[in-house]
């Protein structure tokens, strides 16, 4: 891709990826609910990545990151930015390796997600609740350390990494028609559109958002990245915006991206709480809240939905509020 200044990651990536990280992943279960099936008038397969190590998908990319690090790069550490599950994850990955793991946060970020990253062996350094305290402490963290960045999802080897989870969706249930998953930064999108465009072809991608914060929906019909600064919905995983890594994969083979409202989001979530028995974050509800809201598009389909993480604050649901 012209003017793409990093290495875009091929299918060759997301297979040497399965084979890299299997010893520190699970290979989580594809659930069904005839419940949601006769709601939807759709067949869906949930691929429930709530029940992931350290709760959410983002442990693959995590663990592609760190185990494919030379000797000499991981004696130095790997740091990230992050205020949820991609600290979470980085950390545990690290601990798996044995390497120091540095993670920048808003001082705002829930204690819960601090304690998660110290728990897994994690440095937190805080920062201010802005993009420019963000940038400038974890810069000192880097001149400190010397520690590999692995960005949330901007990142080829982060992106290979989850690419994973839609390779065992496939081979778990074969003869998909869709595939949806929610979309933030992109990082779980651009893998689902790396690994089925080579085994998969015909299955459409979908990519559901909040519409509350829905720059990747605007972008997609813009034809060009939008960003928004922070935006505010219940699903705090899909605040970030898209980036020129992610992009490239949005807009190559995503056939639409969908959005829902606050109240769709959180009445989807309780529908799988409570008919599925599972616990998952506001920010995995919203496929599912899509579907309901376009019965037309996804009735008679075979569709994989991916729920994407399970870390939720059990004193704050977002039905408690009030």
């Amino acid at each position: 891709m012209k003017g793409l200044g990093m290495y875009i990651p091929t299918f060759a990536d997301v297979e040497a990826a399965a084979v890299r990280i299997a010893p520190h992943v699970h290979r989580t279960p594809v659930l069904t609910s005839r419940f949601l099936n006769g709601l939807t008038g759709a067949e869906l397969f949930f691929k429930c990545e709530n029940l992931q190590k350290a709760g959410a998908f983002k442990a693959r990319g995590a663990s592609n990151a760190v185990f494919g690090l030379t000797e000499a790069q991981a004696a130095r550490g790997v740091a990230t930015h992050s205020s949820g599950n991609h600290g979470t994850c980085l950390s545990y990955a690290a601990g798996r390796r044995g390497i120091p793991c540095t993670v920048v946060m808003p001082r705002t970020a829930p204690q819960a997600k601090k304690d998660a990253v110290r728990g897994y062996g994690g440095r937190v350094v805080e920062c201010e609740p802005s993009t420019s305290s963000r940038e400038a402490v974890f810069a000192e963290v880097v001149a400190e350390t010397g520690a590999e960045f692995v960005h949330p999802y901007n990142d080829p080897r982060v992106i290979a990494g989850q690419g994973t989870c839609s390779l065992e969706l496939i081979a778990d249930v074969p003869e998909l028609d869709a595939v949806i998953a929610p979309i933030g930064g992109g990082g779980m999108i651009s893998g689902t559109c790396l690994a089925l465009s080579h085994v998969a072809q015909g299955v459409k991608i979908y990519a559901a958002e909040p519409e509350q914060a829905d720059d990747a929906f605007r972008s997609f019909r813009a034809g060009h990245i939008i960003a928004d600064d922070a935006p505010e919905t219940v699903a705090d995983g899909l605040k970030v915006p898209l980036k020129e890594l992610t992009w490239h994969f949005v807009r190559s083979h995503v056939t639409d991206i969908l959005t829902a409202s606050e109240e769709e989001i959180v009445e989807a979530m309780k529908l799988i709480w409570k008919r599925m028995k599972i616990v998952m974050e506001p920010s995995s509800a919203v496929p599912l809240a899509t579907i309901l809201k376009n019965p037309d598009l996804f009735r008679g389909q075979r569709v994989g939905v991916i729920i994407t993480g399970g870390n939720v604050d059990l004193d704050k649901l977002p039905w408690m509020r009030g």
